[in-house]
């Protein structure tokens, strides 16, 4: 912690806050796209797309996921997603999955969570959509098969949002989705076949 105060301390100094970048910063952000990830923190959204200040809104939650429209109560995810899109006006959501991932892990193997309530309580959100994977099969299901399943479950969920439905009707955004390989960085892209892969730069 002393080395993240530190950092924190000096901030200041090691940023130029006299450039017109960080001026403009004050005066109201306009990011480009939401990028909706894992709390995991592997997984740094502006490090893997190289974002500078402004230019990515976030949304970060155990196993990235996305709670259905309507949910009872509120949901910080539900109105990160709706500022976004309403008055943000972002034309772009990456929802990116991660290998590595404790919350995919927990589901693939069915940990006993009891320890853990709140956690088995937001996980049972993505554990019926992922029973096509986890279910019926004579193999033990791949962890990053899985993650990657979550990541297309959760853009189905984004559809289902009014707000969001009536953008992609209307073709005012675009949904991503992402698989981020923590032990090599590679990042695999849902592509429109369905299947997620490696694409050059």
């Amino acid at each position: 912690m002393k080395a993240l105060l530190d950092r924190a301390r000096s901030f200041q100094r090691r940023v130029d806050f006299d450039s017109g970048e960080y001026r403009r910063l004050a005066e109201g952000q306009y990011p480009e796209a939401l990028f909706i990830t894992c709390s995991d923190s592997r997984v740094i959204p502006a490090l893997i797309t190289g974002a500078r200040p402004g230019e990515i809104f976030e949304l970060r939650n155990a196993g990235n996921i996305v709670p259905p429209h309507g949910r009872k109560g509120a949901s910080g995810e539900a109105a990160t997603i709706e500022y976004a899109l309403e008055v943000l006006g972002v034309q772009d959501i990456v929802v990116c999955g991660h290998s590595h991932c404790g919350a995919m892990g927990a589901i693939k193997s069915g940990d006993d969570l009891s320890a853990l309530p709140g956690v088995d309580a937001w996980l049972q959100l993505a554990r019926p959509r992922l029973a096509p994977v986890l279910d019926g099969v004579t193999e033990d299901p791949r962890l990053p098969d899985v993650a990657k399943l979550n990541v297309v479950n959760q853009l189905a969920v984004l559809r289902s949002y009014p707000t969001a439905r009536r953008r992609l009707d209307s073709g005012r955004l675009r949904l991503h989705g992402w698989y981020y390989e923590v032990d090599t960085g590679r990042v695999h892209e849902l592509d429109e076949d369905g299947l997620f892969r490696v694409h050059a730069a």
